[in-house]
C-alpha cells in the first residue's frame, strides 16, 4: 500500500490497495467465510472495470497473492482479461521483504490507521506469519510456480524492498519497468 501511494504520487494514477475492499465486508462476514470472499471479490471485479472504462491514467491494485495456487492465479487473470478487454495494459510488481521488516511494516501507524483490521496486531501479526508459511509469495530462480505463466506474458519487475522507502521503491519501479 505504501508503494502504491507513492507511485501513485509519480503517477497521477489510483490506488486500489487490498484492503479497500476487504475492511467493508469484515465489518458483515467473517474473514475467509464463503459470503465474505464473494463480496470482496466482486467488490474488487467492480472497481476494476470501472477504473479500466473511465478515463483514469492507470490504477494501481495491491494483493498478496499465494503464486503456487491455481485457485488466486485464476482470480488476477480474470482482472487481467477485464483490463485487456477494454484496451488497457497490465503490469506486475512484485515485491519481496525480510520477514522481520514485514513484521515491522505491518505495526506502522499509516497501515493501522487504513486497514483497521490490522489493529489486532496479535491476530495481524499471526496472519502474516501463517501467510509466509503457508504460500509461495515470490518467484524465485530455482522454483516455478503456477502464476510464472500469466506474469510472464506481462511486463514485471521484482524488487527486494526490505531496505528501501517506499518513495524509493516506487522510484526504482518507474526506472525498470518497461514503457
Amino acid at each position: 500500500m505504501s508503494v502504491g501511494d507513492e507511485l501513485c504520487k509519480l503517477t497521477g494514477f489510483k490506488l486500489f490497495h487490498n484492503h479497500m475492499a476487504v475492511e467493508p465486508v469484515l465489518g458483515i462476514f467473517p474473514f475467509g467465510s464463503p459470503p465474505f470472499g464473494r463480496l470482496v471479490n466482486e467488490f474488487r471485479r467492480r472497481v476494476i472495470e470501472e477504473a479500466a472504462d473511465a478515463d483514469l491514467p492507470g490504477l494501481v491494485f495491491t494483493y498478496v497473492w499465494g503464486l503456487e495456487l491455481p485457485e488466486d492465479t485464476e482470480l488476477i487473470g480474470s482482472y487481467v482479461e477485464l483490463v485487456r478487454a477494454r484496451g488497457g495494459r497490465t503490469r506486475f510488481v512484485e515485491l519481496s521483504a525480510d520477514l522481520d521488516e514485514r513484521l515491522h511494516r505491518n505495526t506502522t501507524e499509516s497501515r493501522l490507521d487504513r486497514k483497521p483490521s490490522k489493529r489486532d496486531l496479535a491476530f495481524s501479526r499471526a496472519n502474516l506469519l501463517e501467510l509466509d508459511r503457508d504460500y509461495v509469495m515470490n518467484t524465485s530462480e530455482t522454483r516455478r510456480v503456477h502464476a510464472q505463466d500469466l506474469i510472464e506474458r506481462h511486463d514485471h519487475v521484482r524488487i527486494d524492498n526490505t531496505r528501501l522507502s517506499a518513495a524509493e521503491t516506487a522510484a526504482l519501479i518507474l526506472r525498470t519497468m518497461p514503457q
